[in-house]
């Protein structure tokens, strides 16, 4: 039988929390990881664990646009305030 884990956590002034690292390592959450948070009609809350994907591009082939182009500084191109 699974063995359940319990831990409390204290929300922030800033209203952050940490995970605490028996429930990080328990549940395999790495940084980069993402929590999705829902709250249901009744107040109740809950948390998912969603892994961080990698590889999930490796299986693209580069297209030739006719320009080079360099996606650390251009990706953000299209929300900058100028």
């Amino acid at each position: 039988m699974p063995r359940k884990i319990e831990r409390e956590t204290t929300i922030t002034e800033q209203f952050s929390v940490t995970i605490p690292p028996a429930v990080r390592r328990a549940a395999g959450v790495e940084a980069g990881d993402t929590i999705r948070w829902q709250v249901d009609d009744d107040g109740s809350l809950s948390v998912e664990h969603r892994r961080q994907q990698y590889g999930a591009f490796d299986d693209l082939n580069a297209v030739d646009i006719g320009e080079s182009t360099d996606a650390a500084n251009d990706h953000d191109l299209g929300s900058r305030e100028f």
